[in-house]
């Protein structure tokens, strides 16, 4: 993750206070307070916008896309928190005049808009919902945000919206429009590449899935991931598991993680047209002079698939950890097993955790009889394994940059039960059911 997304986000929440001095003589402190704290919540909830358009700008600010969505989530809840303050401490100022018919209609909006984007906010982070009913639900956050600029744009407040303030704001509330109109466009009107699927396969428990370019192809790094929508549906993230090469081709293997990529494995058949949106991500090879442990759990397998096809024989010794549960599960394993015979520096091990186990970060290190100080350790899978290996890598010294890793969801949670008593403070909720939360 880069700072410089964070740092100018932090920046440009905080600016406003330039203007609050002045504006500040002889009215109500708490009120303003309660007003900054509203204009905090748009300009973050205009990132958050700024965001969701996944364009190229967005990793050059933040870092790569599973890295970007992890600021959103959190910028998008941190802007529902000032909402909240907002709504709950009196903005009202004496001699700002009576309100009209029109900044009436702005009140009702704002309401509209805290309670809306509470809704979605709360649908977000609980990831027990369906994604296919998240995706549905988001797509109104951006007309929540409108909302909520139309209050801002129209309220009776203690400047105008030519002063030096007032036109900041407006500008931040442009560039969320803009940006929730962006996301509007067709796909075909959004820098994406047409694709028709070539080839079908099971893999393992896996689906292998081979498409060609029509047109100009996607380029892409080994590692990189793409949205991908078939025959029109809604775009879902898969990393791309073939290195780039001269026909343009793209391979995505698929697990069957939800209900979408049931239907995938049921219904997708050869010349199905695709479209695809990307490449994403920074989860690439680095070029440092360190032996390498690669760790793959389960459908984690996809980038490392990239980077080995990608492979050139060096002095630096590789280590791939394939962890299933058995054997028959492992996705493109004949096609591993090739590779690491061609590549002298690429040994594979296979870990069948119904036969062994959990596999802890001792265990690899030994395995692969490497020195942990000229170590570095990739690791691609679940969160509560990536968690436990980080920890057991951290023991043994490999720290901070030596453990790399990609955000297996860009749709992450939060302690739902945590963030439901941040919110919901003043409700009490019936005697047993915050036990029953999901963590």
């Amino acid at each position: 993750m880069r700072l410089l997304g964070i740092l100018l986000s932090a920046v440009a929440i905080l600016f406003p206070f330039v203007w609050f001095p002045e504006i500040a003589a002889n009215r109500d402190s708490i009120a303003l307070f309660s007003q900054y704290m509203g204009i905090a919540a748009l300009i973050g909830m205009a990132i958050v916008q700024l965001i969701a358009t996944r364009l190229a700008i967005v990793e050059w600010l933040f870092g790569g896309l599973d890295q970007s969505y992890v600021v959103h989530k959190w910028l998008g809840i941190l802007s529902m928190l000032f909402l909240l303050i907002h709504d709950t401490v009196d903005a009202e100022m004496n001699s700002l005049g009576r309100q009209s018919m029109l900044e009436e209609l702005a009140e009702t909006l704002g309401e509209l808009s805290l309670y809306g984007l509470l809704i979605l906010v709360v649908i977000t982070v609980a990831t027990f919902i369906p994604y296919h009913l998240w995706r549905w639900t988001h797509r109104f956050m951006g007309g929540f945000f409108l909302a909520g600029a139309f209050h801002y744009l129209f309220i009776l407040k203690p400047f105008k919206n030519g002063d030096p303030l007032g036109l900041y704001v407006s500008a931040f509330c442009l560039l969320g429009t803009l940006a929730f109109a962006w996301r509007l466009l067709p796909a075909s009107m959004r820098p994406s590449r047409s694709y028709k699927v070539q080839s079908v396969a099971q893999t393992g428990t896996a689906l292998e899935i081979t498409m060609q370019p029509q047109s100009r192809p996607m380029r892409h790094r080994a590692g990189q991931f793409a949205f991908v929508s078939f025959a029109g549906a809604e775009p879902h993230p898969f990393t791309i598991s073939n290195a780039p090469d001269d026909s343009g081709s793209i391979r995505m293997t698929v697990a069957r993680l939800g209900d979408y990529t049931h239907r995938l494995h049921r219904d997708l058949r050869e010349g199905t047209t695709a479209r695809l949106e990307g490449p994403f991500g920074h989860f690439e090879r680095q070029s440092s002079k360190r032996d390498e442990i690669w760790v793959a759990a389960g459908i984690g397998i996809t980038p490392f698939l990239a980077w080995a096809n990608d492979l050139a024989d060096d002095s630096r010794k590789i280590h791939l950890f394939y962890c299933v549960k058995s054997e028959a599960d492992a996705a493109h394993l004949a096609e591993i097993r090739a590779l690491a015979e061609r590549h002298a520096n690429l040994t594979l091990h296979l870990h069948e955790s119904t036969q062994s186990g959990r596999i802890t970060a001792e265990d690899m290190l030994a395995r692969a009889g490497l020195a942990a100080e000229t170590t570095v350790v990739s690791f691609c899978g679940p969160k509560q394994m990536r968690l436990a290996l980080k920890e057991g890598f951290e023991r043994l010294g490999i720290t901070g940059k030596r453990f790399r890793y990609e955000e297996f969801e860009i749709r992450t949670g939060v302690g739902l039960r945590k963030f439901a008593a941040i919110l919901f403070e003043r409700v009490t909720l019936p005697r047993g059911l915050a036990d029953k939360l999901p963590r």
